[in-house]
């Protein structure tokens, strides 16, 4: 009996003892597929036509290796040499109509465990064709898209792992939150519960994603899994924004419709900061660290966006619950509000040092160091919290600070002084949400930590 011919439940044993590999194997496989729909990636702009492809097609590379490695992991050692065998003597061995018996045992898919087998085989073979595709330096819109057919094709006519087949997929779309439960199983109007259960799942489900985004690791087949995985997640947020709109649009309660309608303009705010902005060009990036920079504050915020959306989901018909009962770690609205008023402050500080220093051009290369310490911490925490519409003012200016070596000369003291401006007027926005009213900032802590980076 060879490696594909058994029937044993190895399978079974294996999802049981791997759940958290067959969970980021069904996130990979939903993401690899959506890769390839263009429309998704985020680009700086060029013409699809003479876009170069290569770097893309480096990262679906690397996310092959990725999920090679899952599939070296869950599928047991004995049953793996057996597949190596099996093919060593397919080629070297066996007859035409033996190997077509085999080929076609294996393909008729009457078993989990075959359709594993087909998995690893389709990776095993892609990995050398794209190997060698990459080799050619040139990958056209054309070679990308056919590449993205086959493989879409060989994913959804896996009879077992495709991750498509059902919309709803019981092994990883629950509510686990036992409060969260019983506020679905309590809704009386069948269509409101429809709505809501969907809706939570949804939710719950782009955290599975996240989950499986990994924003410490600088290796590069970490750092383009996650990126296939928050392109996954921007089809999927497309899709449920849409779900949400219309939702609220049909629901005959007021309180229900405003919320969905909030709901619905936070999404496509926080889609284009993340799409539009943090992500824009990514795969222009050369250094790892900016990388993974990009793909840390884009996890961020989706994460946050996420949570935060079920905890007023949660509220609107359990009040009383907290976000701190449903989630690790949890940082309320008012917290991060307090926090991007503190750092933006202490950012506005740190360049009012600078105007008052100008005058002492020996001081200025040690403070503008400091202030670019400060700028790190500031992009790797605060930049999540800001609003879409001040991103770009943000940006602009750090990248400028950053590519500046030499003492502020006039030119960059009038560009500070502008920024110190709008800095002010940010402020006095924040100050007026409605979480911070009556929430003075602590200026004291906020002067404590400018003297730590001072």
């Amino acid at each position: 009996m060879n490696a594909h011919e058994k029937t044993d439940t190895w399978f079974d044993a294996s999802r049981k003892a791997h759940r958290e590999h067959y969970s980021e194997l069904d996130v990979l496989l939903r993401s690899m597929e959506r890769f390839f729909h263009v429309e998704y990636l985020p680009s700086a702009g060029e013409d699809l036509t003479s876009r170069n492809f290569h770097n893309e097609l480096i990262a679906v590379r690397d996310v092959i290796f990725r999920m090679l490695a899952i599939l070296e992991v869950v599928i047991p050692e004995s049953n793996k040499n057996a597949y190596w065998f099996q093919k060593f003597t397919e080629t070297k061995f066996l007859s035409g109509h033996s190997r077509d018996v085999f080929r076609g045992n294996l393909y008729r898919q009457d078993s989990p465990e075959k359709g594993m087998y087909l998995l690893y085989d389709l990776f095993i073979n892609l990995k050398g064709i794209v190997t060698d595709l990459l080799k050619t330096k040139q990958i056209s819109y054309l070679s990308f898209k056919n590449i993205g057919q086959l493989i879409s094709r060989e994913i959804r006519e896996n009879t077992y792992l495709n991750p498509f087949r059902k919309d709803i997929n019981p092994d990883f779309d629950i509510i686990e939150n036992a409060e969260i439960a019983n506020i679905v199983k309590s809704i009386r109007d069948p269509k409101i519960k429809k709505s809501v259960s969907l809706l939570y799942i949804y939710l719950f489900r782009f955290l599975r994603y996240v989950g499986h985004i990994d924003i410490t690791s600088q290796h590069r087949v970490s750092l383009h899994a996650s990126l296939l995985i928050l392109i996954l997640l921007r089809s999927e947020i497309t899709m449920f924004h849409t779900f949400v709109r219309k939702t609220g649009e049909s629901s005959k309660n007021t309180d229900l419709r405003d919320l969905l309608n909030s709901l619905s303009y936070q999404f496509s705010m926080e889609m284009k900061r993340v799409y539009l902005q943090e992500l824009k060009g990514i795969m222009h990036k050369k250094t790892s660290q900016h990388f993974r920079g990009k793909i840390e504050n884009s996890t961020g915020i989706l994460k946050n966006l996420t949570e935060q959306s079920i905890v007023q989901l949660t509220q609107f018909f359990r009040p009383r619950i907290q976000g701190e009962g449903i989630f690790c770690n949890y940082t309320t609205r008012v917290n991060q509000s307090v926090k991007l008023k503190e750092d933006i402050y202490v950012l506005n500080r740190f360049l009012s040092v600078i105007e008052e220093r100008a005058g002492r051009p020996e001081q200025l290369p040690d403070i503008l160091e400091k202030l670019k310490s400060f700028m790190r911490y500031f992009e790797s925490f605060t930049f999540k919290m800001l609003r879409y519409d001040d991103y770009e003012e943000f940006s602009y200016f750090f990248s400028m600070i950053f590519s500046h070596k030499a003492p502020p000369h006039e030119k960059i003291l009038e560009k500070i002084h502008n920024f110190k401006i709008f800095l002010e007027t940010t402020l006095r926005h924040i100050s007026d949400r409605a979480e911070l009213k009556d929430k003075p900032m602590d200026v004291v802590r906020a002067e404590e930590m400018l003297k730590q980076y001072l």
